[in-house]
């Protein structure tokens, strides 16, 4: 069990670790091949977009075929991708790569099922410990991806970063590899009984509309500023090498805190760190706002990395206090299918926000994000303090199951 769980955590960091390298330099791909500059983060739009709309079917073709055949098939649509990625920038041609970032878009709708399918092969004992591990692949993806970024950039000079999607290319082949190794059970067809509440009524429930807010803001928030730091460094005459640095910097925030981010939860309670979160998020705008060094990208795009974490880690967790069993699939299928879009539409804002008025305005333009985020989690304690002050014993059963106290 544990050699599989490992193999799924190599499988995670290497996925991971393309991924980091493809968002270090796609948007100065897009912009070196794009002719409207403002599209230079198209492509990763369309990633994002494609995630999105793959991650269902690609959940149902497990469902039919198994978890091993699904993930190998993810492997080579991504590695399809890098293969159209290096033409892209060997032609000069922007919209084959817009092509290649879509099918990185379909790879990581499948690479999302790695800690899912952990679980299921792991013992009751061992399943945190399962689920931490492959998250784990995010630490060593962010110590190797960016420095694998610009390693390999210049391998095909004049065609800059043609080597990095080469990189790509090779750790796909190493996943597919590993993951013809790896032995995962046959596929189940999982049947709940009833449809629950209808959706309209889930969406109307303070503890939705905060914890989708949390998640669609704070994920926008960090592709809005995440996506424009190489391009506002190299704008400021900083080397690509420091662009890389601050990206690794970004990433383990991101990844590291997930260690701790449960523990802190249950101690501290959930709207606390999604305030965290919130407020982590506001410092890295004000420090982007006020310098230009790489001291500043550093410390900005690290507390991002762990704003991001409180946020997101946090907004999921209070999405299960939004559903019950029967209606779990609908409920993270529409918060995903919100969160996703907004992505999508953050990711593509971010270049034409910098083209057309620059690092300063992208950081403005987060900033009443955050503080919608802020103000919701707000409203939604000062809900939760009036319904523990008027709660009432409830005698019906489906009055218990949906009390004040569970639908805040």
């Amino acid at each position: 069990m544990k050699k599989k769980v490992s193999l799924l955590a190599l499988c995670q960091a290497l996925a991971i670790t393309g991924n980091i390298i493809l968002f270090t330099v796609a948007a100065l791909i897009g912009q070196s091949l794009a002719s409207d500059k403002s599209l230079a983060t198209l492509p990763l739009a369309l990633l994002q977009l494609t995630t999105m709309t793959v991650t269902i079917p690609a959940s149902l073709l497990m469902q039919r075929v198994g978890r091993k055949i699904g993930f190998m098939v993810g492997i080579l649509i991504g590695l399809s991708g890098a293969g159209i990625g290096i033409s892209a920038v060997l032609v000069n041609s922007f919209v084959l790569f817009c092509g290649a970032a879509i099918l990185f878009g379909a790879f990581s709708s499948f690479v999302g099922f790695y800690r899912f399918a952990a679980a299921e092969i792991a013992t009751d004992a061992f399943r945190s410990q399962a689920i931490a591990l492959v998250m784990a692949g995010g630490v060593l993806a962010a110590l190797t991806g960016p420095q694998l970024a610009t390693w390999s950039k210049d391998w095909l000079q004049p065609a800059t970063f043609a080597g990095s999607m080469i990189t790509i290319a090779i750790l796909q082949f190493i996943s597919l590899g590993l993951m013809a190794l790896l032995e995962l059970p046959p596929p189940t067809r999982e049947k709940y009984p009833g449809k629950g509440r209808s959706l309209p009524v889930i969406l109307r429930q303070p503890v939705f509309i905060v914890a989708v807010l949390g998640s669609m803001l704070g994920y926008g928030v960090m592709v809005l500023v995440m996506t424009a730091t190489p391009l506002a460094m190299v704008a400021n005459a900083h080397p690509f090498h420091e662009a890389a640095t601050v990206m690794q910097w970004h990433v383990l925030g991101m990844f590291a805190p997930s260690f701790v981010t449960g523990f802190l939860i249950a101690r501290f309670e959930v709207l606390t760190i999604l305030t965290w979160g919130g407020l982590l998020n506001l410092l890295c705008l004000l420090i982007n706002l006020w310098g230009t060094g790489l001291l500043s990208y550093s410390v900005a795009l690290l507390l991002l990395g762990i704003g991001w974490n409180f946020l997101f880690i946090g907004s999921t967790t209070l999405l299960t206090e939004a559903y019950t069993l029967v209606e779990k699939a609908k409920t993270q299928a529409i918060h995903d299918f919100f969160m996703f879009g907004f992505i999508a539409f953050a990711t593509i804002l971010s270049g034409s926000v910098f083209h057309n008025a620059g690092w300063k305005v992208v950081n403005l333009t987060g900033i009443p994000m955050v503080v919608s985020v802020l103000i919701a989690i707000a409203w939604l304690r000062h809900q939760r303090a009036n319904a523990k002050s008027t709660l009432k014993v409830c005698t019906s059963p489906i009055q218990s199951e949906f009390s004040n106290e569970n639908s805040l």
